[in-house]
């Protein structure tokens, strides 16, 4: 028998803490519940969730760094749930280890579906050497992608940021993450040259470049390969 998944809550509004623990408890989830930060670094210590739903307006401490304090040692994924919907909010959370954000209010089938993205690209270990998306496959090891069986002409670069988006397949990367990534510190806030290279790999791995399905621009904060 498989045990469920355990979701740890840390956030203050004890109405959104019981309309998740109705919702994600429906759907087959464990649920441990925190209302402050530091009651919620305790339970991310001791209860070992697999996946972690964290408010930024907690009463006792900075979201933000109460994320970045569990990224020390916590490598499974941790969901933003917050009233905050700047971009510099959300980029700010990205860059500090958050795997994905939703803003309040939420719709339940869209949290359920990030939650489910998140806990299928954290299990199994390390990642597997081919990945498949329909019918698009990267073969890491060989620097090789193939779409309908057939080679994909990419330069290193692009082969580069290929992998780099889809080992995150449903993550959204930062601008300044990619940036930094597969060009260097350097380059970070050179969004033009990430621009440029995304046209051309939608060119080279979308049935039609201007409705991307599979590299999906999150606007104003980065990109997401859509599996």
């Amino acid at each position: 028998m498989n045990l469920p998944d355990t979701i740890l809550i840390i956030d203050d509004e004890v109405q959104i803490r019981r309309l998740l623990e109705i919702t994600l408890s429906s759907n087959g989830f464990k649920i441990f519940e925190a209302g402050t930060g530091k009651d919620g670094l305790i339970a991310a210590a001791t209860q070992h969730p697999a996946l972690i739903i964290l408010d930024l307006g907690l009463p006792d401490a900075d979201g933000m760094e109460v994320l970045k304090k569990i990224r020390e040692w916590y490598q499974k994924p941790i969901l933003i749930l917050s009233v905050k919907n700047s971009e510099d909010d959300i980029i700010i959370a990205l860059d500090n280890g958050a795997n994905d954000f939703l803003t309040k209010p939420f719709r339940t089938g869209e949290l359920l579906a990030r939650i489910r993205v998140a806990l299928r690209a954290a299990t199994g270990g390390d990642i597997s050497s081919i990945l498949t998306f329909g019918n698009f496959t990267i073969d890491l090891a060989n620097h090789i992608a193939r779409k309908n069986d057939c080679i994909l002409k990419l330069t290193s670069t692009e082969f580069s940021l290929l992998a780099l988006l889809a080992k995150n397949s449903g993550r959204v990367l930062t601008h300044q993450n990619i940036l930094k990534e597969i060009w260097g510190f350097g380059y970070v806030g050179q969004t033009q040259i990430l621009r440029v290279f995304v046209a051309q790999l939608r060119k080279k791995i979308e049935d039609d470049p201007a409705k991307p399905t599979l590299l999906i621009t999150e606007s104003g904060i980065g990109y997401r390969f859509h599996e």
